[in-house]
Order: C-alpha cells, then structure tokens, then sequence
C-alpha cells in the first residue's frame, strides 16, 4: 500500500510504498475512499519542515535546550547524531479520511467488512485505527462529505465548551475550514454568529451559512461585535485563526460582554493581558482536539469507553453527532469543498495549499483498489547460507529505541538483514529501507516461519517481551530480547519451563537480554582491574533517569512494568557482573507520598553471594544538565569512578589512572557483534541463563521490597 509521508529534514513529500497495517484487538483497517487536507495544521507541517535547521531552532526553543544539555552529558557528535536521526524520520499526513471496512479486531463487534466509516486515518490507501476513533457513516453522507467529520468535531469541541445558547451572540475570529464548519454548528444551535477573517470569498462563505461577516482589513471587529449586540459585547467568541501575535485575543476580550467566554481552537500567541481580562471576568480556555477521550491511551488505545451518563460527549461521539449534523442538512462541508485531487498526485495538492490562499477544502480520493499484503519486499531473495545458526536476521520491532540505537550497531554487523517487523507500517517501511532489510512487514510471524532467519532480536513492547521470546525459541532461533525479559515472575518462570522442556528434548534453546552495559569498553576495563581482588566490593550506581509523566507508557504497569523493571534491571545486572557473584538479598526505598510517581525514585540495596554490596540510587528528579549514569567502586584501598560510559577514572591502580572514550560507549555495537559474529555464541551463551533469571527477578523484588519496606532473599535458578 502507499502513503503519504513527510520528511521533516529536507523537508521532501514521499508518496512511499510500505507494508498494510495489521489490526490488533481493539482495531478497525479501512480502505480509504477520501481523505481531506487540514489547510492550517497541514501547511504549518510542511512548512516548517522546509524550513533550514537554524529556523527550525528558532520555532523550538524549548527543544534546544535539551540540545545544549545533551551535548554536556553526551557530547557533541552523539547529540547532533540524535537530532539529524529524529528529523530524519518521516512524519506520516492527515488526520481526516473516510473509507470502507476490511477487517476488524477480534475485540470489535459492532463494525463488519464492508461498512462505511470516517476516523482519524492519514493520507493513505489503508488505514488502521482504533474502534474509539471510528464511526458509522450514515447512508445520507458521502464519503466526501465524511471526510470532514474529524474537522468538525475539532470545531464542534471548541462550541462545547463555549456553551452557547439558543440566541446568544457568538463571534468567530478565523475563516479556514475550522471556522467556517463553527459558523455552521453555531447557526444550527439557533446562535447569532459575527464571522471575522480577511479573505472576502471566505467571508461570503460565512455569510451563506447565516453569519453576519466582518472583513478586520476594512473593519474594526471590535466595533462591529458592538454593533451586533447593542453595545453589550458577545456573549462567546470561537478563535480558529493563526496567528504569532495576541491581537485577536485582545480583540475578542475587548468584544466579549462582561463575564463572557473565549475558546481558542487555532494556533495563536498567549501574551495576555490582565487587564483585558479582570474587569469583564472573562473565561479563557484552550480546546483539546475532538474531545473526551484525546490522548488517553486507555481510551484510545484499549477502548475503554467513558460512561455517557458521566462523559456525555467523547471525541467518538462528537464524530458521530457531526455526521448527524450532516445527514440531517443542519452542516453542509460541500460548499467549503475547492478540489478533489487523486492521491496520486498529492504532491501537487500540498503544492497547492501552500500557493492558493484561496483553497480551502482539498480532498484526496482513492481508487478503492490496493495491495493488502502485510509484507512487501525491497531486495532480491539472497541465497541460503549454511551452518548450525543460520545467518539471517529478523527484527521484530522499529520503534525509536531501535531507530536510534540498536539497528545501527546492528547495520554494522554484517549480519544478513532479512525482514523488519513493527505494527506501525511507516516504521517498518522507513527501517526496512534506511537499515538494508530485505523484506518490512506488519506481521512478526513471517520472520518466525523464515527457515533462512536463524536469529530474531526482539525491540517490541515490553508487555510482549516474554510472549515473543517463548515464540521464538519455540521456533528455534537464536533469541535477542532488550531489556526486560519478562514483566513478572509468572512469565519469567514460564521462559523458564520452557526452556527446560527444550532441553529435555535435545534442542538448544540460545537466549539473549539486551544488558549492552557489560560490553562497555569502560566495564571490560574495570572488569580487567577487578581480576584478582582480595576483598568484596563496595559499590554505588547514581542514575540520574530523568522526569517522563506518570501517563507515559513505560510507568505504566501492564505496558511498561514501571521503571525499576523497565530499565534498572540493567544496573542489577552490571552489578552482579562486576561481582562475578548473583544477588542473593535486596532491598529497597521509595520516597514518601507526594510525587506524581515514587517509583522513579528508588534506592535498591543489594547483597551478593561473595559478600559485595551495591546501591542502585534510580532518581527522576535530577537536573538533565548532570550526567545521567555514574559508577564508583571501593575495594582493597582501590577506587574507580565511572562517568556516563565517557570517563572511567582510578585511585590506587597499578598502570592505570583514567580511560576516555571519544563519546558515550555503552557497549551496543559490541554486544551484537559479539551475538553474531563470536564463533563462541556457537558454544555457550554469551549470558548464562541463571545470571539472566537473577538480574530479572531482582528487579521485581526489587518493587516489592519498596513496597513492602522488605528485606526479601532472590531465589536462584539452574
């Protein structure tokens, strides 16, 4: 299938052939059949991305000075290397399309094949979204028409929160096709509407749909809503305009009767001004996209619907009571229609829009007809090769963890790259092609079943982690999981059994976690001084993890197991290497109440079975400016400090006071090297699979014991 996508660094339009999505549980696959341009959010989009790198800076302050910090911490080629990677990932289009059903999950049972539905889907032949982000498109409503409904249920939201009345006097500030749709709304809610813009094609419009217009280039919109009222001022103003100044809110204060309401829909600056707002008692308020629901995973995502009795409108329901509005001729976006365009040529569209300040609604129409195969290939079957692992490798996941870090140093192997996995078809499509994979697809079972693919490496989710390695053992491949195996001791006791009874059969089941940190040229080093030692070590681990909100995926406990499970098991495990011995005790703290997370902010205290002890202080709360990991070790009169994988320094060593790497090493490249390429994989496992149980385990009791302000023993494993 085809989409269209946009290149934020060289700012280029790629109509981009990627493998069809494949629905999961909670989803909808839709064939477009049309597809609408969003003028404003488009435009600014592509034309921010054709800006040169210092606008871009310029546009994000913000951003750049997490830059600055980072290139503190990481140094200035990792830095720069991060940020031409993130712009060099595309951007897929759209956000308004209607199409007909060709599949659904197996959780949706109110939607079948061959249904006509409008969602949030891009510019693309097919789209796969979730059931909470699609509705019935009645049978009065073409797919054209359809294709504004997200649109209007944007424009609908900001009227909620208006909450206009029958006979109120309304003022929309901003003729593009958000307020031209809010004119409409509000008209059909028997509202009195004053309609502000420039364009005077717009403004006929405006007033076609019972708006009284107000061209601002020849008129004082402040007067004329003075005008309008008798002198009282509106009673509400919708602002669905754009613009880098706070003209129109300080217009639409100065228009808005005392104690009347300003919702901003569109994009524009918020200098506001007291005085504007103290007399009157105005309400300001921002309008968050279609409604209840946005951005909530669980609403999105899992189609955990709000009860209507308590959430009347979601942004679902607002879809559905836009193409009420449209089949009952009460909202008609056919007028606000300037072109139909075949996707093909979307490029020439995009063209348009940013050309014609005359175009409005520019609509995509598609065929109907498209390839549905989850997979496409980008390069020639390549021959078999022979030996006991086969060469070839599939990657199941390319999200931006594995973009960034692991695919790289994986490039680098020389290993044969057959076929990339992810769900996101843009992602798979981008990696598959970026990286030199022969094959991309949305479905990881093609790289199960591939005889010629000895080695899977497995960068999905964490949640599908444990599933996915049973999978591929199961299948006989040799195993790459990151980090976490498993999210808690029922699955990693279940990899465990299985395991086992691989065994028991005679098969060699070949398993790998992703602890890069043991392949750090800092830590081989260390390990070389440690050789030897008389005593045990004292050792203190800082990681400064850094603040991500509790909503975000990897704090949450199905999705991510929290962050002591998600990433500190990396720092039980180096721990337990430097100690040559397995953790045998742990406890640990949390703060008191009062953050919006406490995990996050953990002190785990370990004991290992030759008598070392270790702390690992895993703080979110630090400043992005201190380096992110350090590492000091105390043992017989000795000390080495560790720097963020860039310095490692000693106190008391014989022929060594300090090594430096030219950048941040954390041993990525070599634990894949050493995984593919090591003629002794073929022998043992590069971790044994006790060490891999006990850094694992460790980590979930590690949550418990700050729970529970326990001292708790770590079970060991054969």
């Amino acid at each position: 299938m085809k989409q269209l996508l946009q290149h934020l660094r060289s700012g280029e339009l790629e109509i981009a052939e990627i493998p069809s999505p494949t629905p999961g549980p909670q989803d909808v696959l839709i064939s477009n059949r049309a597809s609408l341009i969003s003028a404003g959010t488009e435009r600014m989009l592509v034309e921010f991305s054709q800006a040169n790198l210092l606008t871009k800076a310029r546009q994000q302050p913000d951003r750049v000075k997490k830059v600055l910090d980072k290139i503190k911490t990481d140094g200035l080629a990792p830095t720069l290397e991060a940020v031409f990677r993130k712009l060099d990932q595309p951007l897929p289009l759209g956000y308004c399309s209607a199409g007909e059903v060709l599949a659904v999950g197996s959780d949706v049972h109110d939607l079948a094949p061959g249904d006509r539905v409008a969602s949030n889907g891009g510019h693309a032949e097919l789209v796969c979204v979730p059931r909470n982000l699609c509705v019935r498109i009645p049978d009065k409503v073409g797919f054209e028409e359809a294709s504004f409904t997200v649109l209007g249920s944007i424009a609908l939201q900001g009227i909620r929160l208006a909450q206009p009345t029958i006979g109120e006097s309304m003022m929309v500030f901003g003729l593009g096709l958000l307020g031209l749709l809010s004119c409409q709304i509000l008209a059909a809610q028997g509202c009195r509407v004053l309609a502000v813009d420039l364009n005077p094609r717009r403004l006929k419009l405006a007033e076609s749909f019972g708006a009284k217009p107000v061209n601002a280039a020849t008129s004082d919109p402040v007067q004329a809503a003075l005008e309008f009222t008798a002198g009282t001022g509106v009673d509400g103003v919708i602002i669905t305009a754009a613009a880098k100044n706070d003209q129109i809110v300080h217009q639409a204060a100065t228009a808005s009767r005392k104690r009347g309401r300003i919702i901003l829909v569109g994009v524009v600056d918020l200098d506001l001004r007291r005085e504007d707002f103290y007399e009157k008692e105005l309400s300001f308020q921002v309008s968050c996209s279609y409604g209840p629901g946005r951005y909530d995973p669980a609403y999105e995502q899992a189609g955990r619907d709000y009860p209507l009795p308590y959430v009347r409108w979601t942004e679902q329901r607002n879809f559905q009571a836009v193409l009420n509005l449209i089949a009952e001729g009460k909202m008609s976006p056919l007028p606000l229609l300037s072109e139909r365009i075949p996707f093909e040529r979307a490029r020439e569209a995009y063209a348009k829009i940013g050309a014609d300040s005359e175009s409005l609604g520019l609509v995509l129409t598609y065929p109907g007809r498209t390839d549905s195969s989850p997979t496409i290939r980008l390069a020639p079957e390549p021959p078999a090769s022979n030996g006991p692992i086969s060469k070839g490798v599939g990657v199941i996941g390319a999200g931006n963890f594995a973009q960034a870090i692991l695919l790289p140093a994986l490039a680098g192997t020389g290993a044969e790259l057959r076929i990339v996995a992810d769900l996101d078809p843009k992602a798979a499509g981008y990696a598959a092609r970026k990286f030199g994979f022969g094959q991309a697809t949305t479905d990881y079972r093609e790289i199960l079943n591939d005889p010629r693919i000895g080695t899977v490496l497995i960068l999905a989710g964490h949640s599908v982690h444990a599933r996915l390695v049973m999978e591929s053992l199961s299948a006989g491949k040799q195993t790459f999981v990151e980090k976490p195996l498993a999210m808690n001791q029922e699955e990693l006791d279940a990899i465990s059994s299985l395991r086992n009874h691989l065994i028991e059969e005679g098969k060699e089941p070949r398993l790998m976690v992703g602890f890069n940190r043991r392949f750090s040229p800092h830590i081989l080093r260390i390990r070389e001084l440690l050789e030897g030692r008389q005593g045990p070590l004292c050792m203190n681990f800082t990681v400064n993890a850094g603040y991500i909100p509790a909503g975000h995926w990897t704090q949450d406990p199905v999705k991510g197991g929290g962050r002591i499970i998600g990433e500190a098991c990396h720092f039980i495990d180096l721990l337990a290497h430097l100690a040559g011995a397995p953790a045998q005790t742990v406890a640990a703290f949390q703060v008191g109440e009062g953050p919006e997370t406490r995990e996050d902010k953990t002190v785990i205290i370990l004991y290992f079975s030759d008598g070392s002890i270790a702390t690992i202080n895993y703080f979110s709360n630090g400043s992005s400016a201190f380096p992110k990991e350090n590492l000091e070790i105390f043992f017989d009169g000795k000390t080495i400090r560790m720097e963020n994988f860039r310095k490692t320094k000693g106190w008391g060593l014989r022929n060594f006071r300090s090594l430096k790497t030219k950048r941040q090493n954390k041993g990525h490249r070599a634990e894949l090297n050493e995984l593919l390429n090591s003629p002794a994989r073929k022998k043992s496992p590069l971790i044994p699979f006790p060490e891999l149980y006990n850094s694992t385990l460790a980590s979930f009791l590690a949550v418990k014991a700050a729970r529970e302000k326990a001292i708790l023993g770590i079970p060991q494993t054969n």
